[in-house]
């Protein structure tokens, strides 16, 4: 009785000291304040009870190297009643040698007031870990599962209980084993297979993925895991085990033949009770206290066991597509699509680029698949298409879509038919060829000025580009800048002479209205292009990073305000994230757009902005503009 009411007196002090007043508070913390030269660091700073947190600003890790970071996170707790919610960036660190750092204090903008974070400090020793993956930046993916951390008391297994005479080693083969699930042992090439991997367990352990299968010949997509590692209950021989699903994938063959899929290794490191020092009692208090008993339990009375577990290597069947009745447009789509054509604008003039969009929807191997060949009309002048994948990858097969656009020039006006496109796949559940098409679209061509309207980065990317072309492509650039050359010559003599000097602003002068009155012409000719990376594109290589940041970040948020039609003043991840859902916009489409926001905001709000990474998300925020457009609003 008296060893209840202690165990009801600890429950109570622990829920009690868990009770705070709300305020906010910016605090770093690490995951550990001494580890090894070779040993992994987390970083958290956490903001608390904060209404808007405009901004996390990062001190600058001079001694340790970013492995991965800023992570973001957010969530709220209740304890009895008192609500508390929280923002955290977490960075995981490696040193770059031995000693003794101080990390600076951290700097966060929230509910309009600056917070500042603690410092930390961290002792790097000289030392190498014994159990770590130091040396090769990677954390594994399932570093740290605790395979009962979620186990229902009611039903737990006693396996873990060491007794006397027993082998641990043995005791861990009878009750811990991986094994290689495959969906189907025969497919075509491109039909997709499904391989999990799972980790069967009776045992307490915590387990580390160390060797990755590498599936050759395959192209690979893994399935979305759970938030949090779950686990199920299957029989095996008449036995119970917790199952953990280590990785699940789906896998499209290459070419036919005979394929292995490589075994996947787990480490396990396993804790035993000695069989004296285990609790006998049996009732709900010890139910609720079992994780506080083990705990106490002193090292004399653990055994702990590590092995690897490996799981048997299996083979799939590959069957080759059939050779009779190919269409002739055929080039390797397998699983069930449509085809859908249209275009941007149905009149536009010859001095602007057309729009052709496909849109390949379905469910398949839509990542493999080749933009489809267009035989275009005498007359047309075809670029390369630009594609973008929208896929859903938490379904079997893949599904989705895949947007492919097409720009080209018209030189004579007139009223054009582009004739029907087709798209042929192969149906592995039917095992046969199926073609689908588009509809015929016709437009009308007007007489332009002359003026060319075609974007830059379309003319960059057409096929065939030899030196005349990227000449005529770029010539508004060479003669900008001979009539600069001149200008400035002109300038040079003009300064001897006052009245010349007058006259050269009044033609500055005159020219500025032209060039006003020619942009506000042309946008009233075609109002629905944009090209909102304009400005971006100038500054891509230009040696002022910070600039080109800021100009993205506008440019993203200006296009999000109008297609989203929500006011540029009140913009923010949270009004965006509730347009998209209203809109109807996929999942993946919205944690794509939310990625590259955090990418852009981290560049500009870091201490020093990273150069190399200008055209990668130059063309992230070109392609999520191009996803979005596909949308209506």
């Amino acid at each position: 009785m008296q060893l209840y009411l202690q165990k009801i007196f600890l429950l109570l002090l622990i829920t009690a000291a868990s009770i705070g007043v709300a305020q906010t508070k910016f605090s770093a913390t690490v995951s550990a304040s001494q580890i090894s030269k070779n040993e992994f660091l987390q970083l958290r700073l956490t903001v608390e009870n904060a209404k808007d947190v405009q901004r996390i600003t990062p001190p600058v890790f001079k001694n340790f190297m970013v492995v991965s970071g800023p992570n973001q996170e957010s969530g709220m707790t209740i304890v009895n009643g008192d609500v508390k919610n929280y923002i955290a960036l977490s960075y995981v660190l490696k040193p770059k040698g031995p000693g003794n750092y101080t990390i600076a204090p951290a700097t966060a903008i929230a509910g309009g007031k600056i917070f500042k974070s603690n410092m930390v400090t961290v002792q790097v020793s000289n030392q190498l870990a014994a159990n770590t993956q130091g040396g090769n930046n990677f954390i594994p993916p399932f570093a740290g599962i605790n395979s009962f951390e979620e186990a229902v008391p009611d039903n737990s297994f006693s396996d873990n209980i060491l007794h006397k005479g027993e082998s641990a080693a043995e005791k861990v083969s009878k009750n811990m084993f991986m094994k290689l699930a495959l969906d189907k042992a025969s497919c075509f090439v491109g039909e997709p297979v499904i391989a999990t991997y799972k980790l069967y367990t009776r045992l307490k352990s915590e387990s580390n993925l160390v060797k990755n299968p590498s599936f050759n010949g395959f192209s690979v997509i893994d399935l979305q895991m759970p938030d949090n590692v779950s686990y199920k209950r299957e029989k095996v021989n008449g036995r119970e085990y917790n199952v953990y699903i280590i990785r699940r994938a789906q896998l499209y063959p290459l070419q036919p033949g005979t394929l292995e899929l490589e075994p996947a290794e787990i480490e396990n490191n396993v804790s035993f009770i000695k069989e004296e020092y285990a609790g006998r009692q049996n009732n709900l208090m010890d139910d609720l206290m079992r994780a506080l008993s083990e705990a106490t339990i002193p090292a004399e009375g653990m055994e702990n066991k590590k092995i690897v577990l490996q799981s048997q290597p299996a083979a799939v069947i590959v069957k080759p597509l059939p050779n009779a009745n190919v269409p002739a447009g055929f080039k390797g789509a397998v699983g069930d699509f449509t085809i859908k054509g249209m275009l941007q604008k149905n009149t536009f003039t010859t001095d602007d680029a057309g729009k052709l969009r496909l849109i390949i929807s379905g469910a398949g191997n839509l990542q493999l698949i080749n933009s489809p060949e267009i035989q275009w009309p005498a007359g047309f002048e075809a670029f390369e298409p630009v594609s973008v994948d929208d896929l859903v990858k938490t379904t079997v097969p893949v599904s989705g879509r895949k947007i492919i656009d097409y720009s080209f020039t018209i030189a004579q006006a007139g009223t054009y038919t582009l004739p029907a496109i087709k798209f042929s796949y192969f149906n592995a559940k039917e095992a046969r060829y199926k073609t689908d098409s588009t509809l015929p679209v016709s437009f009308t061509v007007t007489k332009g000025t002359g003026k060319k309207n075609i974007p830059a980065m379309v003319v960059a990317k057409k096929e065939g580009d030899n030196f005349l072309n990227k000449f005529i492509a770029n010539r508004r650039w060479v003669i900008s800048t001979v009539a600069l050359l001149i200008l400035s010559g002109l300038i040079f003599w003009l300064k001897k002479d006052a009245k010349k000097e007058n006259f050269l602003k009044q033609n500055k002068l005159a020219a500025a209205a032209k060039k006003a009155a020619e942009q506000k012409n042309d946008e009233a000719l075609i109002p629905e292009q944009h090209d909102w990376l304009q400005k971006a594109a100038l500054l891509l290589h230009n040696d002022n990073s910070p600039a080109f940041y800021n100009e993205l970040n506008f440019a993203l948020k200006t296009y999000l305000s109008k297609k989203l039609q929500l006011p540029s003043q009140t913009i923010n991840k949270k009004s965006i994230a509730e347009q998209l859902d209203k809109k109807n916009i996929t999942v993946a489409t919205a944690i794509q757009l939310q990625q590259l926001m955090n990418d852009i905001e981290l560049q500009l709000y870091t201490p020093f902005a990273e150069k190399e990474k200008m055209r990668q998300l130059y063309d992230a925020t070109d392609e999520i503009i191009l996803l979005l457009d596909t949308y209506k609003n």
